[in-house]
């Protein structure tokens, strides 16, 4: 029977509330199915047709959240019927249980107690006096806004009846902004907000003009570049700390900034490095570094990993083969990325359907099936499977490419390809002889995703200045989230450390797993 029929029966078997109340329903889903297939539609969009019709990442967590605020609507609607049927004691369908909040709230969050008795606690069979059997708790997340407070330092003068040129009175305390209104806490707030949130600061002068705090972007900018003065030290301390491992990752990505003297944007570049020794269980801390250039000379690299000595896990970037052949004595190793090259045939598969890409990539799938088996194994026991069950798949891949190599035209992407692959073929053999060495480079390549993030909101850097001063923030803020430190709290520590006199030779004490190891108990970053 259609669902028409029955709201048809109901009304005639008289109950119009209960049909109102399935037709109400009814509208609801048909409206939620017509958004899913507009959702879906959009997807295969993404997915198959023309490239300048493709979703963005963001536009397609966007349909996702605007799906499920639909879903949460129509279910709200839902209950307020069911509410009203409960009250109008109305037959009603059953109510489908809502799908319980996993897991409770945080318990370092202050709680208030709220105790609801009844108006009436005599018995109402008796009349008696009733006594507690326990309780229901129900927990919610409230919120109170950002609260701003004003810190107003007194230092009282004192002087002598007797001597009255004699004048005592406490000296200022070091502030982080010689003059300067702000605290540390309210400068690792705008940090936070521009290279953790994604905030420009024009969008945070309008938030704190919402608050009555007349502050200007130009205000906040020089906030910024202040408090990037201070942590510059601690910027190349890491910088050093990350260098000093035998194993790194190394990625470039480049960003838009301003160039005053022509009247549009120029195309500078972020290098990152990074070692994350969690897969194969080392003792080294995850940590990421950036550095910005003006652009993408293979001079940048060479003067960056000047005292490295170890195994760099690249992509195919020429420099980073100049700079290895650079040293006489082979101290640096190339490990290259088997993602860029499965890229490579992802599209051209996607373009021509070609058997060969296909083929290819079902290989590299069976050795990457292997790597997620050893994840968080030692790295001995890592080498050991790669050697027994990875190494024949990769030598029979080699020779698969040659032969396919002779069977088409040279000219043809696929040969350039395969032939890419060939040429980086010991690069991309080395994580099979170590343990430490991953497949591929997404670890850093992840971390430069909330770079690209802000580059999006903010447009661009507004000068080579302040791309260094966002590399700088945005080494400690990503090194912080791999290490499990919150950011606001730990760079409102910091700056008050340094501010009042931190040892500049005991700098590694202020790096992120070190503080976490020293710090007063706090919430973990997610």
């Amino acid at each position: 029977m259609s669902i028409s029929l029955a709201i048809d029966k109901l009304i005639k078997d008289g109950l119009e509330p209960l049909a109102k109340s399935v037709a109400q329903e009814r509208d609801g889903y048909v409206a939620e199915i017509d958004k899913l297939r507009g959702f879906v539609a959009q997807l295969q969009r993404a997915q198959f047709g023309p490239r300048s019709e493709k979703l963005d990442p963001d536009q397609l967590q966007l349909a996702i959240e605007e799906a499920e605020q639909s879903a949460a609507g129509a279910e709200a609607a839902q209950e307020q019927t069911d509410a009203q049927a409960d009250q109008a004691e109305t037959p009603k369908r059953p109510r489908k249980p809502r799908t319980p909040l996993r897991g409770t709230l945080p318990s370092h969050l202050p709680r208030e107690h709220v105790t609801i008795e009844p108006e009436d606690k005599a018995c109402p069979c008796c009349g008696g006096e009733m006594h507690p059997m326990g309780e229901d708790v129900t927990e919610q997340l409230d919120i109170i806004p950002a609260q701003f407070k004003v810190i107003a330092t007194h230092r009282p003068k004192y002087g002598c009846r007797a001597c009255e040129e004699a004048v005592v009175q406490a000296p200022a305390p070091e502030r982080p902004i010689t003059g300067g209104m702000a605290t540390e806490a309210t400068l690792a707030h705008v940090l936070i907000g521009k290279y953790c949130d994604h905030l420009p600061l024009y969008r945070q002068a309008l938030i704190y003009g919402r608050q009555g705090i007349p502050l200007d972007r130009a205000t906040l900018a020089d906030w910024v570049g202040r408090a990037c003065w201070w942590l510059k030290p601690l910027h190349q301390c890491l910088f050093t700390t990350v260098l000093a491992s035998t194993k790194i990752f190394a990625d470039d990505t480049p960003i838009p900034v301003l160039d005053p003297g022509r009247g549009k944007t120029k195309t500078g570049r972020f290098w990152a490095y990074g070692h994350d020794d969690r897969p194969w269980q080392g003792d080294r801390p995850p940590a990421v570094v950036y550095l910005y250039s003006d652009s993408r000379k293979g001079e940048h690299p060479l003067e960056h990993l000047t005292g490295f000595t170890g195994v760099l896990q690249v992509d195919g970037y020429a420099s980073y083969k100049t700079f290895a052949n650079s040293r006489a004595d082979a101290s640096v190793t190339l490990a290259y990325c088997w993602a860029h090259c499965r890229r490579k045939f992802f599209e051209v598969h996607k373009a021509t359907d070609s058997p060969i890409a296909a083929a290819f990539l079902r290989r590299v799938a069976a050795l990457y099936a292997i790597e997620a088996e050893i994840r968080g194994r030692p790295a001995e026991q890592r080498k050991a499977e790669r050697q027994s069950r990875s190494r024949p798949l990769v030598e029979d891949l080699k020779g698969w490419l040659m032969e396919r190599l002779g069977e088409i035209s040279g000219k043809t992407k696929l040969a350039e390809h395969i032939r890419y692959v060939l040429g980086h073929w010991t690069g991309l053999c080395v994580f099979l002889d170590d343990g430490r060495v991953e497949m591929d480079t997404n670890t850093i390549e992840r971390g430069m995703r909330p770079q690209k993030l802000t580059a999006k909101n903010a447009l661009f850097a507004g000068s080579d200045a302040g791309a260094r001063s966002w590399a700088i923030v945005a080494s400690l803020i990503e090194t912080c989230k791999l290490n499990g430190v919150e950011p606001f709290a730990y760079l409102t520590d910091i700056l008050r450390r340094m501010v009042a006199g931190h040892p500049i030779n005991r700098l590694d004490e202020l790096l992120p797993w070190s503080w976490k190891a020293h710090a007063v108990a706090a919430p973990s970053c997610p």
